[in-house]
């Protein structure tokens, strides 16, 4: 049989090329982490987060270097209820919705989780004490484990490290501020 004149000579060709760019554009579209799928969230490399039930929120330097979350915390104290060590501290929380600028003092008691050795830049290691925080990230609740410390030499009072990010956000060190910090 002759072909006619735009007929392809090689169907099995054409279909294995068709097949290769369909099998091209699904896996391309994997490649992509989407905040409106199960996951992981594209988050920027500074976000809002917020204490869970509280109005007000913190920004937080997302952070892949450190383990560990972190939190500045004042006023520190540590003590003993039920034979249990809890601590006592303050969170200062910062413009909420049609309130920036204003800062509200939080006092939280938390029973503490346990202690790490920090290594500081300078060979030094600093003791902090690790409480567990309810946080809304991205309209989610979460339980995160935070160190309290002084950060107050840092631009932003949170950090949140490699323990929290692994399986909930792909960080776009490009971007800022993709996610919102009140829960849904």
């Amino acid at each position: 049989m002759i072909p006619f004149k735009g007929e392809c000579r090689a169907p099995s060709r054409v279909l294995s090329v068709g097949l290769s760019a369909l099998f091209i554009v699904m896996l391309s579209s994997y490649s992509f982490a989407s905040s409106d799928t199960p996951g992981k969230v594209i988050a920027g490399w500074v976000e809002k987060i917020s204490i869970k039930n509280q109005s007000y929120a913190l920004k937080a330097k997302l952070d892949s270097g450190a383990k560990t979350s972190s939190v500045h915390a004042e006023n520190i104290e540590l003590f003993k209820r039920d034979g249990q060590r809890w601590v006592r501290f303050q969170l200062l929380l910062e413009g909420a919705e049609g309130a920036e600028g204003e800062i509200e003092t939080l006092t939280l008691e938390k029973s503490r989780v346990r202690r790490v050795k920090i290594k500081e830049h300078d060979g030094d290691h600093d003791s902090r004490p690790v409480v567990e925080l309810d946080i809304c990230f991205d309209g989610r609740p979460y339980a995160v484990e935070f160190t309290l410390t002084d950060r107050s030499a840092f631009i932003y009072p949170v950090l949140l490290g490699r323990r929290f990010l692994a399986g909930v956000a792909v960080v776009d060190p490009e971007v800022t501020f993709l996610t919102q910090a009140q829960c849904r």
